[in-house]
């Protein structure tokens, strides 16, 4: 177990304490102190009223001693750590942004240049924009031309010549490599400006009607079913403006249409069959598969409405002229046919449909 990690003795969290207050070591000393105390449980607050480090600069350093350490990795040369052993932790708080490569480039710049932490915001802006753009060969892979590529960048698409001037100028002290150099002095010569691309609209649509928005249902299964299948109907919740859909249990579920009658359901939920397997349908009737919604929320006998019943063990779809000692699990609300489609292909190509 790391020293970081293990909770500190209340002589141990006096000792440091005492040690922050002085302010004894560099920098990287108090934030590992700073750290250690917080994973000790002292908050930011408690640590600033007993040592005066505001929490703030708290979270700075030890923001920075991560950058650090990073560096360590990286690796940055060794006169870079040297130089911030004992300085700039604001700068390195500004690279927090950047990978492991960029933060190398951009401490060496920082170090190079002795730049304060405005400078070092500028840099790290810098090389995190250059890494979203297409940079041309003539910027060489070193953190220098590369922030030179982002100037340059910016530089070509400046219309103001005075701004572009000094955005070229900018580039030009950055710029490490030869080609670099030369790629800014060419905008220098050449004032025309690429034309601006227009990005394009976001295709926004908005739900017009209750009958556009699906409503998701569960699937307990196909005709015939079993208690068992019946009990074992995930149960789930709806969320939010377009009904996002919650379940901690494994199960189907199916869209149906937003039609009054399944909004209105109070517990729906969707049964595989076949049309022979439905009571009362005309012999004459194609045999093909449909979703059967039964409403669980309604239980009471209506002569006007087929229901599901339990027999035993069995459960089935009935008729019931009169009321019965069965027991009603649910009314049918919606038999519902599938699409019918006359050849699938024309679905996934609409100009065979047009011609």
């Amino acid at each position: 177990m790391s020293l970081e990690t293990m909770a500190l003795s209340e002589p141990e969290m006096s000792e440091i304490l005492q040690k922050l207050r002085r302010k004894e070591g560099n920098w990287l000393d108090w934030a590992s102190d700073c750290q250690q105390l917080q994973k000790s449980g002292l908050s930011p607050q408690a640590i600033f009223e007993a040592t005066g480090f505001e929490p703030i600069h708290q979270n700075q350093i030890i923001t920075a001693i991560q950058v650090f350490k990073s560096l360590e990795a990286g690796p940055a040369n060794s006169e870079t750590l040297a130089y911030f052993q004992q300085r700039a932790s604001d700068c390195l708080y500004e690279l927090r942004i950047l990978n492991q490569q960029e933060r190398v480039w951009g401490a060496e710049l920082i170090q190079d240049r002795g730049l304060d932490s405005d400078g070092a915001h500028e840099i790290a802006n810098a090389l995190k924009n250059a890494g979203r753009i297409t940079i041309p060969e003539s910027f060489s892979q070193t953190g220098g031309d590369r922030v030179a590529a982002y100037y340059w960048n910016l530089a070509r698409q400046q219309v103001d010549l005075v701004e572009r001037s000094r955005l070229i100028v900018q580039g030009l002290s950055y710029a490490q490599a030869s080609p670099a150099r030369k790629a800014l002095e060419a905008l220098l010569l050449n004032t025309t400006v690429p034309a601006a691309k227009t990005a394009p609209r976001l295709p926004f649509y908005r739900l017009e009607s209750e009958e556009e928005m699906p409503r998701i249902v569960p699937l307990v299964g196909q005709l015939p079913l079993t208690a068992q299948a019946l009990a074992q109907v995930p149960q789930f919740t709806e969320t939010g403006a377009f009904a996002t859909l919650k379940s901690t249990q494994a199960g189907a579920f199916v869209p149906i249409p937003g039609w009054q009658v399944i909004r209105q359901a109070i517990e729906p939920m969707a049964i595989l069959s076949k049309t022979t397997n439905l009571p009362n349908v005309p012999a004459d009737q194609p045999c093909e598969e449909v979703l059967v919604i039964v409403d669980r929320g309604q239980r009471a006998w209506d002569p006007e409405r087929y229901v599901l019943v339990m027999e035993g063990e069995d459960i089935r779809l009935a008729w019931l002229e009169t009321e019965a000692e069965v027991e009603i699990l649910g009314q049918v609300i919606l038999v519902l046919r599938p699409k019918r489609i006359l050849d699938e292909t024309a679905t996934f190509n609409s100009w065979l449909i047009d011609e």
